[in-house]
């Protein structure tokens, strides 16, 4: 039954309309993502009723949290390419074997890289900008998170073999299932309801590290027995060669994503010399891009599956149409999205922010940044698209230049002449001129892959 299954997802991935399997496969994901996204929307109220010194804690671990996660997105983004390649090309034994050593892989990488952060907790913050108030709740919720980080990233790996093989509907109910389980043990534990004790910011930290164990039992459940995507059998190739395939993409892509952290790290140090309000609101608008963005998150979940796939079966021209009519949609779309935002700053400010302070630059950031969300979104597919086509280098010197070329330096001069205004109108700049940069790099290189298949192919 679900080799039958797979293989109708792979006849509508290889030879489906482009845009109605598109649309079927990213619309679970929306759902899955808009779910997870407001259970975290949720979790950042809780915490912002504790106080502004908790909510800025919490703002501190954002680009530390996302480094180890940014690891796990690039370990996905490998696992998915290299399996949705081998599908493509109908080599099923040999993806299930991917999967497997994908799984534990990670599982180690995820280990060794939260060990270190747990051992460096105080002088990772202090560099950070973080100040001496904030520090013993930033301890109290990252100690939790790193070590049961391990926990998080195995449903994500798993969800990307579940993604690779066009299964996109499962993927998004675990997440919604791990959101819900969050949201309600958020409130039990930060503030003590009923029989539990309360926690504050550790009981954050604590609820999220039971959903995310949850999350591996039905994962595991769900690959191993249900839909029997695992193998320990190498078949034709060896454990060491399924490991580079993973990590020729995977370690690109997840220096990528980690440069993404980094650039927040920088971003974050500048904001916090304007203070812990313009912190605690900088933490805000960074969920409130999360959720700005979760189509295109999505998209950079489910175009990349139908990218590899269809270069694996030497479909060019599908994976030309599908990337244009993709970007052309995301323009519209987080267009969109500005025009809600807007009129609905002043609730959204109000509902975050427990201080004028934190409610007058919640409302700045909405009305600048979220304008570039498009371009934003124009850069990410570009990015998840080139891994895709399994050119990690091309996707990790295009976030180099995104990042530290344009984004960071451009908000950092536009802080030196406007303050926070011009800080958010430079970063707002930087994502238009990197979005130009990626779209015309990578038309260039599917006419050159169109051109000279063979070259291509050997090449890769």
């Amino acid at each position: 039954m679900a080799s039958a299954q797979q293989s109708q997802v792979s006849n509508d991935i290889l030879e489906g309309d482009i845009p109605s399997t598109l649309k079927r496969m990213t619309i679970p994901m929306i759902f899955g993502m808009i779910t997870l996204m407001m259970f975290n929307l949720v979790d950042t109220f809780f915490i912002s009723m504790l106080g502004t010194e908790e909510l800025a804690a919490v703002s501190f671990t954002f680009p530390v949290t996302f480094t180890v996660i940014s690891l796990a997105i690039g370990l996905g983004i490998g696992t998915s390419a290299v399996i949705a390649k081998a599908l493509g090309a109908n080599k099923v034994e040999e993806a299930k074997f991917d999967a497997t050593i994908a799984l534990l892989l990670s599982a180690v990488m995820v280990f060794l890289l939260s060990l270190f952060g747990f051992l460096m907790i105080e002088p990772i913050f202090k560099l950070l900008g973080a100040h001496a108030e904030v520090m013993p709740h930033i301890y109290d919720y990252m100690s939790i998170w790193f070590l049961g980080s391990v926990f998080l990233i195995t449903p994500m790996i798993g969800n990307s073999v579940l993604r690779a093989s066009g299964d996109t509907k499962t993927p998004s109910i675990i997440m919604g299932a791990a959101g819900l389980i969050n949201a309600i043990l958020d409130p039990l534990l930060i503030f003590g309801i009923g029989p539990f004790p309360e926690l504050g910011v550790k009981g954050a930290a604590i609820a999220s590290v039971i959903a995310w164990s949850v999350a591996v039992g039905i994962i595991f459940y769900l690959l191993a027995v249900k839909k029997r995507l695992l193998s320990v059998s190498p078949g034709e190739q060896g454990v060491m060669q399924a490991v580079k395939k993973i990590l020729k993409i995977g370690f690109p892509a997840a220096g990528a994503n980690m440069l993404t952290p980094i650039a927040m790290a920088v971003m974050t140090a500048i904001v916090a010399t304007y203070g812990p309000e313009a912190v605690a609101a900088f933490g805000v608008g960074s969920r409130i891009e999360s959720i700005a963005s979760l189509v295109v998150l999505a998209l950079s979940m489910t175009l990349p599956p139908f990218v590899s796939q269809n270069y694996g079966a030497q479909n060019y021209q599908r994976v030309t149409e599908a990337y244009k009519t993709t970007l052309k949609f995301v323009m519209v779309w987080q267009f969109a999205i500005y025009i809600v935002l807007l009129l609905c700053s002043g609730l959204i400010s109000q509902t975050f922010g427990a201080e004028k302070e934190v409610q007058r630059i919640i409302e700045l950031f909405i009305y600048i940044m979220p304008l570039s969300y498009g371009f934003q979104g124009v850069i990410i597919l570009s990015n998840s698209s080139f891994n895709a086509l399994h050119k990690p280098m091309n996707a990790l010197l295009l976030s180099v230049i995104r990042l530290f070329v344009f984004f960071v330096p451009f908000a950092y001069l536009g802080s030196h002449l406007a303050g926070l205004k011009g800080l958010f109108i430079g970063a707002a700049i930087g994502n238009l001129v990197t979005a130009i940069v990626a779209y015309n790099w990578f038309c260039a290189s599917l006419n050159r892959m169109q051109s000279v298949p063979e070259q291509e192919l050997k090449h890769d």
